[in-house]
């Protein structure tokens, strides 16, 4: 079995699950009912009257923190995979591997020191 067929299988589902939500966007779109009113447009705030707008302003540190998150995640799966993969692994593949985490450290370093206080 040739290593492209051995992958066939895994492309196929790749499709299915990428083409997913927006299939069931489009038949949602079409199944239900569109009958607009005034209470349907209303901000629902578990059956209270809303008071004030519902748009609110939102704390840019939070975004600093997702980006963190992000690349703790992203350190914390190529670490997995890589320490499963270690005893395999060329000596340039560990090369890159801490090429890649010095990157990463380097985001996190930035990201810190952004923040003017960390309440980390």
């Amino acid at each position: 079995m040739s290593l492209i067929a051995s992958y066939l299988p895994l492309v196929f589902v790749g499709i299915i699950s990428l083409g997913f939500a927006p299939a069931a966007w489009l038949v949602s779109r079409f199944i239900r009912p569109y009958k607009p009113t005034k209470w349907m447009e209303e901000t629902y705030e578990c059956g209270s009257v809303p008071i004030g707008d519902a748009r609110v302003q939102f704390r840019l540190q939070y975004y600093a923190y997702a980006l963190i998150f992000v690349v703790f995640d992203l350190v914390v799966t190529f670490l997995l995979i890589w320490s499963v993969a270690y005893g395999g692994l060329s000596p340039m593949a560990t090369v890159w591997m801490f090429l890649f985490l010095g990157i990463l450290i380097l985001g996190v370093a930035y990201s810190l020191k952004k923040e003017e206080t960390i309440w980390i």
